[in-house]
């Protein structure tokens, strides 16, 4: 265990994790609860660096069921979810402490936002590199997860960059087409037939 970077600090049996203690990994992320056999099991919480938690109910190392809640206290329901869906776009910030007036409008839940590092996304709980595919903590880069694909997949389709990109819709001028078509020599004709058109009537 402590190979690995991670601590433990509580109750044992039989040289096993077991009874009430705190698991610490070396990503940060803390849990507290019970243990049996070594593993999480009955009612314990995840603590993860970001102020967020998860408390469930475990069965050898297992999440069975439990509730994620976010480190400003907006707790995760999968059936009622109202938050940032996609008819109400408002940050759950915004919901407690109403929209901010015009120009000061906010781009995250967090104001103000944290500034991404080039060639990475905002995905929450960490910045994430497209070419490595890691997700760093916000604070001092360290590595949180690896993104599998759904992952990765959602993070760039959603997520705030950290560079500035043209999206929509961008004209291009077509030369099959002859109404993008021009000829100098027909323009510089018609300005002379109008200028001199211009001075016979006057």
């Amino acid at each position: 265990m402590e190979y690995m970077g991670s601590s433990y600090e509580g109750q044992w049996k039989h040289r096993k994790m077991e009874g009430k203690g705190a698991y610490n990994f070396p990503t940060g992320t803390k849990y507290m609860g019970e243990m049996k056999d070594g593993m999480f099991d009955g009612k314990g919480s995840l603590h993860f660096k970001n102020g967020s938690k998860y408390d469930g109910v475990w069965d050898k190392g297992i999440a069975k069921s439990g509730k994620y809640v976010f480190a400003d206290g907006l707790e995760y329901d999968e059936e009622e979810w109202e938050y940032c869906d996609g008819f109400d776009r408002r940050f759950y910030t915004e919901i407690c402490e109403r929209l901010k007036p015009a120009g000061q409008s906010q781009i995250t839940n967090i104001v103000p936002p944290l500034e991404i590092p080039d060639g990475h996304y905002d995905c929450g709980d960490g910045f994430y590199n497209p070419k490595t595919r890691v997700v760093h903590d916000h604070r001092k880069m360290k590595f949180l997860r690896n993104a599998d694909d759904e992952e990765h997949e959602w993070i760039t389709r959603t997520c705030r960059k950290g560079w500035d990109q043209i999206v929509g819709y961008t004209p291009t001028i077509d030369d099959s087409n002859p109404t993008f078509q021009h000829s100098p020599s027909k323009l510089d004709d018609s300005t002379t037939n109008i200028k001199e058109t211009v001075g016979d009537s006057v």
